[in-house]
């Protein structure tokens, strides 16, 4: 099943950038970014790809990557910060966020936002939703677009050379990297677990 939805996540890939080049890479990057889970892992690669058969340049798949990284990102962060707190306030109670929790991540993010927002954009999963408690924590504008940008810029120039050293042979990272996929997602799901838990916790002794 996996690998059918795969494939047909590469049928679309393959479709828009071999039509639209470099403003086909920064509309999928955009999507990606704005929490909507198409894979960089095969986007990237491919156009990576293209660079080997002399259609692309990589320092243009580079930038058109980030570029598209920040665009989807801002959509995300503007949702975070213009509906994601209020929201949460209303209603985080009833999915055990507290008020003391978005304090904490206000604090966080202004603490190591910078770093948070740079190592988030090397992750798998990680980065496709980084951009939006970013916004809700109202993390500066340009300090999040800057720091997007040079982690964007790194992963995609990243992912297509691969892909340019791949060759042919470049969809084989799909498949790596959906098990890296579904590491980072255990992690996420047991870092949930232990969150959860520790509210209930807190909860009984109030």
């Amino acid at each position: 099943m996996m690998e059918k939805l795969i494939g047909l996540l590469a049928g679309f890939v393959i479709a828009v950038i071999s039509s639209w080049r470099y403003a086909g890479i920064v509309l999928l990057m955009a999507i990606e970014s704005a929490c909507i889970p198409l894979p960089s892992e095969i986007i990237m690669p491919f156009s990576g790809y293209l660079v080997s058969t002399g259609t692309l340049v990589l320092w243009l798949v580079a930038v058109a990557g980030a570029v598209g990284c920040v665009l989807g990102s801002w959509l995300a962060y503007a949702l975070g910060a213009w509906g994601g707190r209020p929201l949460v306030e209303r209603y985080g109670r009833y999915v055990l966020i507290s008020h003391h929790d978005l304090d904490l991540a206000d604090r966080w993010f202004q603490r190591h936002g910078d770093i948070t927002i740079f190592v988030g954009r090397l992750l798998p999963v990680v980065r496709t939703f980084i951009a939006f408690p970013a916004g809700v924590a109202r993390m500066p504008l340009w300090r999040f677009t800057a720091y997007t940008f040079l982690g964007s810029l790194i992963w995609c120039w990243g992912l297509a050379w691969i892909g340019l050293k791949l060759g042919q042979h470049w969809n084989t990272l799909g498949v790596y990297f959906h098990r890296f996929d579904a590491l980072i997602g255990a992690v996420i799901l047991v870092g949930i677990a232990l969150y959860v838990w520790r509210h209930l916790r807190h909860m009984r002794r109030h």
